[in-house]
């Protein structure tokens, strides 16, 4: 989910035509979601890692999964065929939102379809749809003016990717819905005013003439980066922190007053203005923060804190591509993901230390690539840790046992299976061809068949020809044997977009279609 969230502020705002949709009812879904006693996870992509006591949740490409016996089982929980955007547990009722994917004309836009929660532990949840507002929702009461604002009224690029919650409140950070507040568990939401771009504080005394807007549109509007939230983090009920595409805001009042930090207007700045996750360090009063590089040429990428209260910034790891932390309440550790590894640091950020390469001690299963999106922490015993790991293709365990990095590595690597010669898989889905392959599931019923597998564009164009007429005999028990390196017949990276692939097996059998996306 935040490859395109990335995707989606790079390369500007997406416009897109989609007719306005009337708000949906909140409602409550009485079906029982999972599949008890599953080995793996639901999916390789890993987005999100949370703790509820011995529960472990992971939010997944496929949707959420959670094991009550440190992996050794997992039950499995689908909404549909939506991935998990945002994971939130409060007071042990666990929250998330889900998205999917949107091909328009050959584009990829990322659609959010609501949020979920369950207080019993994941067998019912009540549904709640993407917040949008009506066309006529133009404008914002705020203090003693009346703020111009664009309408949401749909959810193409309206997903949301963080949440939050102060006493009988709900926050949700959605990159075109703003941020949002909801008092009755969902039923409805508020927009909340943040300053546009060319303010550093608002409060409501003030005379203000702006538009709550994360991009112009057709109408005009205007274009603020501050109004496209990423991250929130509520340090206390008073106390807010939001991340934007513009900077940091802090409410010291309940989300009603605001003053922004970005790389322009402090002395000691953050490294960059694109907040992907903010995280708050209780026991030494810091704010963490995943920084990246926005518009300005002298921002950049890294890790920042602040121990008090966003005047002043420190930062690290200049260079990294942060994704999010894990901060122990029992020890002086603190984990970031990145795009490079994930690293620890015992002293507040003087020194890190990268995570080994990560090989399961039994299967030699390992997780191949760097890109990692989520870490957690857990101390089991005064000599006994937990290390979660979440990676785009993988989830992996260190039960640490000895010093840093030290002990036993387990691996998770789902792999779905095929269980007749008519259906297909293949995954990591989206991929990345700059960093990993993409694996064919198949079955020819242990027949000795002759197997072919294409790839073609969104036009249907042939773009590569991964086997042709090689012999496979294949059950739906064993392993792929196949692999495109998202590459043309010429060698080339294919750009991003969807691909489908035709897979034929034997001279009898109707060919098997199906859709890739690819994302770098």
């Amino acid at each position: 989910m935040k490859k395109y969230l990335i995707f989606s502020f790079l390369f500007g705002f997406i416009s897109v035509n989609v007719a306005q949709t009337i708000p949906k009812n909140y409602t409550i879904n009485k079906k029982v979601f999972g599949k008890i006693s599953d080995l793996t996870p639901e999916s390789n992509s890993i987005e999100y890692i949370e703790f509820n006591k011995d529960t472990i949740w992971v939010g997944t490409g496929g949707g959420l999964s959670k094991s009550t016996d440190a992996g050794k089982s997992w039950t499995n929980i689908t909404f549909g065929e939506e991935g998990i955007s945002a994971l939130s547990i409060h007071n042990d009722t666990v929250w998330c939102a889900t998205w999917h994917a949107l091909d328009n004309a050959g584009e990829v836009l990322p659609v959010g379809s609501g949020l979920h929660y369950s207080d019993d532990g994941g067998k019912n949840w009540v549904d709640i749809p993407q917040p949008i507002d009506a066309s006529g929702d133009s404008s914002i009461v705020y203090g003693i003016n009346r703020i111009r604002a664009i309408p949401i009224t749909t959810e193409v690029n309206n997903f949301t990717e963080s949440i939050a919650f102060t006493r009988n409140t709900i926050w949700i950070a959605s990159f075109a819905g703003e941020l949002r507040k909801s008092n009755d568990n969902g039923k409805t939401w508020k927009r909340v005013v943040l300053p546009p771009d060319y303010l550093d504080e608002i409060k409501p005394t003030d005379t203000l003439n702006f538009t709550l807007s994360p991009s112009g549109g057709k109408l005009g509007f205007e274009n603020n980066l501050n109004h496209r939230v990423f991250s929130i983090s509520a340090i206390n009920d008073s106390t807010l922190y939001v991340g934007t595409a513009n900077g940091i805001n802090r409410s010291t009042d309940n989300g009603i007053s605001w003053i922004k930090f970005n790389h322009q207007n402090q002395t000691n700045p953050i490294s960059g203005n694109f907040i992907l996750d903010i995280e708050y360090d209780y026991a030494n009063n810091t704010i963490w923060a995943a920084t990246w590089k926005a518009e300005d040429q002298d921002e950049f990428y890294g890790i920042s804190s602040s121990s008090d209260g966003g005047k002043n910034w420190q930062t690290y790891l200049a260079g990294e591509k942060c994704h999010g932390f894990s901060i122990s309440k029992e020890t002086t550790d603190i984990f970031a993901a990145t795009e490079n590894g994930v690293f620890r640091t015992r002293d507040n950020g003087i020194s890190w230390i990268a995570a080994p390469e990560m090989i399961d001690d039994l299967t030699k299963s390992a997780i191949k690539i760097k890109k990692f999106r989520a870490v957690a922490f857990k101390k089991i015993d005064n000599t006994t840790n937990d290390i979660w790991f979440g990676s785009e293709n993988g989830l992996a365990k260190l039960r640490e046992t000895g010093g840093i990095w030290e002990g036993k590595w387990t691996v998770f690597l789902a792999s779905p299976s095929s269980g007749s010669a008519s259906e297909s898989f293949v995954f990591p889905n989206p991929f990345s061809p700059d960093e990993e392959s993409l694996r064919f599931k198949y079955n020819t019923n242990d027949e000795s068949k002759k197997v072919s597998i294409r790839i073609f564009d969104f036009s249907m164009n042939l773009v590569r020809t991964v086997v042709q007429n090689v012999t496979r005999r294949i059950s739906a028990e064993s392993s792929p044997s196949d692999f495109w390196d998202g590459r043309d017949e010429n060698g080339i990276i294919v750009p991003n977009g969807v691909y489908f692939y035709r897979i034929d097996i034997g001279s009898n059998q109707q060919p098997i279609f199906g859709k890739i996306i690819v994302l770098m």
